[in-house]
């Protein structure tokens, strides 16, 4: 009779990866994803800690050192009140990318709460996205005007004119970008809901509440990430849009979209008033649009990694 003890163990003791490793490994994987991770990173390091190097106030006019180029004591040059361009940019950033953020927050919690109603209750199935339809039909950049002239007083006197504004641009923007996001986590849970486990969950007469927290949402929530980082670009292009056009935030209070429409009228004298801060839009665009695509493929399981 042979010995079992005598056998040589040949399986392998190696602890598996868990998933946060292995979507981390995945993501390393997509180049345009991490250089996207880096870029971002910097621009918030600019944008957050540059302050506390480069200790110009934004606000502080200086006559004598209007429409300057760029020089040791002012990097970015300066526009034609004598502002430092790098402390309005980096204030500026601080600004839009708060826009961007809260604004996506607002999107992305209406848009999950339509998709994830709209999907699982078939009865609300139909009225939810035909109102999805309607806001999709509506010309957005008309009704954000509209919106805005007509409730931007009342806020500002309200408020105060920095705080009213900024309840303002992040309502109008996040209320009008919810429905990209509706229709992808309604697909989602539409497949979702079918799943043998979310069947038995029914079956054994767990309620629909706790259904959708325990077993629904954890299953779309790659999609909700990737419509998040997605949501910050599109909502840092919409509130520079909207600055540009001088309906944003009052000239004291730069953003990245108000430093570009105050510089339009001096691109002859001082162009690098409107490079720079359209070189700051550009690049967190760019670099947030290659951070969703890394995040999409490091969640899905669907997608093989040859790597």
């Amino acid at each position: 009779m042979t010995d079992v003890s005598a056998i040589p163990t040949t399986l392998s003791t190696k602890p598996s990866r868990s998933i946060i490793a292995d979507t981390w490994r995945q993501f390393r994987a997509h180049k345009g994803g991490f250089a996207g991770l880096i870029v971002f990173l910097f621009i918030l390091a600019v944008v957050y800690i540059g302050p506390l190097i480069h200790r110009i106030d934004p606000n502080k006019i200086d006559i004598r050192a209007k429409n300057q180029g760029p020089s040791l004591a002012h990097p970015f040059g300066t526009d034609n009140l004598g502002h430092d361009m790098l402390a309005q940019v980096m204030a500026g950033g601080r600004i839009s990318l708060a826009v961007g953020f809260t604004a996506m927050l607002l999107a992305l919690l209406l848009g999950t709460l339509v998709g994830v109603t709209s999907g699982y209750f078939r009865r609300l199935d139909g009225p939810l996205m035909r109102l999805t339809d309607l806001f999709l039909a509506l010309p957005l950049l008309p009704l954000l005007l509209v919106i805005i002239m007509l409730f931007r007083d009342t806020l500002r006197a309200y408020f105060g004119p920095e705080t009213g504004i900024f309840i303002l641009i992040v309502f109008v923007i996040g209320i009008t970008s919810w429905m990209h996001t509706a229709r992808i986590v309604r697909g989602d849970v539409l497949a979702v809901k079918r799943l043998e486990y979310v069947t038995a969950a029914r079956s054994s007469g767990m309620r629909e509440y706790r259904i959708i927290l325990k077993h629904v949402l954890p299953n779309v929530m790659s999609s909700i990430m990737v419509s998040a980082t997605l949501g910050i670009a599109s909502a840092i292009i919409t509130e520079s849009a909207l600055s540009f056009l001088g309906l944003g935030f009052p000239s004291d209070f730069p953003t990245w979209g108000r430093l570009l429409f105050d510089g339009a009228s001096f691109l002859q004298i001082t162009p690098s008033r409107v490079l720079w801060p359209g070189l700051a839009i550009s690049l967190t665009v760019l670099s947030i649009n290659y951070l969703g695509d890394a995040v999409r493929d490091a969640l899905d399981p669907r997608i093989l990694k040859s790597r």
